[in-house]
């Protein structure tokens, strides 16, 4: 197994109980484990009646599990405070307060959150040493495409915003009159400097989502949830990121032989129709079906995360370099 493992799927299908599940496994197994929550609703403080922040915290009664939930309002306005430092030290005065101005208009922009989140997600995978898994409980499918995305998309656009930056500088410097210096050089350009740190950690982090990280989709047992995942296979697969295994969350208990009734009919009713989509999944999806999980009566925490835990036919071996 490798180092980071991430799991996705639409809203409500159970992600946090799955994600918080396998890091119990694996914290249990002796692997020092840390369960990221990316997912803006963030339940894994519910799963383990624990108050969690963006800092990594040792969960009570665990020797190594860590939880962090990053806020991505909070992520946001970390990054475009570190862009207002950056830019300030680099404009002049009278520049200030325009940029101020397009800043404030960034935050409200559309994917402002999927690239401050990422900027987190790439430094939670950069200092990542001290843990043998990293568990990421991911937000809804949508949110999580959009994310993994952003080294195929930002990363090429940054290389174009190299090439023109470092055009403009030729163009000042062949510019320059006399024995008069130009104010910067390609190699010493602050912006440069910036905009190709900012493409070494999209090309990391690309290559650390194909080369060291698996993914689980969670679904259940609905036409919705099967045509989403169906669709979210394909759209990993295009980023060149593969999905190992999937997992069946919140399958109906089947009742007693004995048990009648309306309630007991319409409980195998429903069990027959999950069966039918159990049976597509294995049969027509090519990622396999690693797990099939029932729905428990109460919320999953503490005996019931464990057993949850049980039902995961997943890998928890630390793969060997």
């Amino acid at each position: 197994m490798r180092t980071f493992v991430l799991f996705g799927g639409k809203g409500g299908v159970g992600k946090t109980t799955v994600s918080a599940a396998y890091a119990h496994e694996c914290a249990t197994a002796g692997l020092e484990t840390l369960l990221v929550s990316t997912d803006p609703a963030h339940s894994t403080s519910d799963v383990f009646d624990q108050e969690f922040d963006d800092d990594p915290s040792l969960v009570d009664g665990y020797d190594s599990l860590s939880v962090m939930e990053i806020d991505p309002d909070e992520a946001v306005d970390e990054h475009l405070m570190e862009i207002r430092r950056a830019m300030g030290d680099q404009v002049s005065a009278s520049l200030v307060n325009e940029i101020d101005r397009q800043i404030e208009l960034a935050h409200r922009t559309p994917g402002a959150h999927e690239a401050a989140l990422f900027d987190r997600f790439i430094e939670v995978m950069r200092n990542a040493d001290e843990y043998d898994r990293v568990v990421f409980d991911t937000s809804p499918t949508g949110g999580t495409l959009r994310l993994l995305s952003l080294p195929e998309y930002l990363g090429g656009w940054i290389g174009r915003l190299v090439e023109k930056r470092e055009r403009s500088v030729d163009l000042y410097e062949k510019a320059a009159l006399g024995d008069r210096e130009p104010r910067r050089s390609r190699i010493g350009d602050p912006i440069i400097a910036r905009l190709r740190e900012r493409k070494e950690n999209f090309e990391f982090a690309g290559e650390t989502l194909r080369e060291d990280a698996t993914f689980y989709l969670v679904m259940n047992p609905d036409e919705l949830s099967l045509r989403e995942t169906r669709r979210s296979v394909e759209s990993l697969r295009e980023r060149g990121l593969g999905v190992e295994g999937l997992v069946m969350n919140r399958l109906t208990p089947e009742p007693e032989d004995h048990e009648e009734g309306r309630g007991a009919r319409f409980l195998r009713e429903r069990v027959a129709t999950e069966r039918e989509r159990v049976a597509t999944v294995r049969g027509e999806f090519d990622p396999p079906l690693v797990a099939t999980i029932r729905t428990r009566v109460s919320e999953v925490k503490g005996d019931l995360l464990r057993s949850v835990a049980d039902d995961l036919a997943i890998e928890v071996t630390a793969e060997q370099p």
